[in-house]
């Protein structure tokens, strides 16, 4: 009789909870958006949409935070969607879970209600490879925001950005791999992947790809104002002098060190 093959830590994993455990800090995120709204606008932001959401990690934070917090969630992937629907927002209490509604649908189409937040977080919107379909989609989204609406974004870059390399982070129970992979200098391309590997030697290889242009803070804040939006603050992540890492914490500013790596916060206001 056969041995039945004893299962590696990889063969058991899910890679969207590695994803949101290693990629996703969603309440330091909402604590920025949620503050950043109130401080500019004077008052509480209640509806948001969260584009290219995959499992809807980060909007459904939104809708608990408080009790008249409503949220659109927006993908394209019906596996990650239905995944989302599951695991995230079927772990919401009580009526939260009647506040958020997870679409399949382009984000260049998408209707939805009015809403004061849209956010394009994680560097989704940089599969848009050229400025005509960049720009279709600001304005899209301008059009999508109240009259006081505002859009949020993330953004990355410096002088590694890009360069072909892989970084380690150790989690407690796993290693989290970020490798670019690819990156052409003439029309800016990148292929970057993210790999998951566990204490048994066992990998999940290629648990997310990716393919998109890297693109410059000018370049986006152009696009911005062409697209219509009034104002564009960045918002810089400071550093830990200790560790050389980042710390968390994001200040508006019109000037940064050329440091290897950054991270930033872009804010439009309509």
């Amino acid at each position: 009789m056969a041995r039945k093959k004893k299962l590696k830590m990889a063969d058991l994993a899910d890679k969207h909870v590695l994803y949101q455990l290693s990629v996703q800090c969603v309440e330091a995120e909402i604590d920025f958006v949620d503050e950043t709204f109130a401080k500019l606008r004077g008052r509480k932001a209640r509806l948001l949409r969260e584009d290219f959401c995959g499992t809807g990690n980060t909007a459904c934070e939104w809708v608990r935070r408080r009790r008249d917090n409503c949220a659109f969630g927006v993908d394209l992937d019906p596996e990650v969607l239905r995944w989302g629907q599951e695991h995230n927002v079927g772990s919401l209490r009580g009526k939260a879970k009647d506040r958020i509604e997870l679409i399949e649908a382009d984000v260049l189409k998408v209707k939805t209600d009015p809403v004061d937040i849209v956010l394009a977080m994680n560097f989704s919107y940089w599969l848009f490879m050229n400025r005509k379909t960049m720009k279709r989609y600001f304005k899209s989204v301008k059009n999508s925001l109240v009259e006081d609406g505002i859009f949020f974004l993330d953004a990355f870059g410096g002088y590694e950005a890009p360069k072909v390399l892989r970084e380690r982070t150790e989690h407690d129970d796993f290693t989290y791999i970020w490798h670019q992979a690819e990156f052409n200098p003439i029309d800016h391309k990148m292929t970057c992947y993210i790999h998951f590997k566990f204490p048994d030697g066992s990998r999940l290889n290629r648990a997310f790809s990716y393919t998109w242009r890297l693109w410059s803070l000018p370049e986006i804040r152009e696009l911005l104002d062409e697209a219509g939006f009034s104002k564009t603050t960045i918002y810089m992540q400071g550093y830990d002098d200790e560790t050389g890492e980042g710390n968390g914490i994001f200040t508006a500013t019109e000037k940064a060190e050329p440091e290897a790596g950054w991270l930033c916060y872009i804010v439009a206001e309509k």
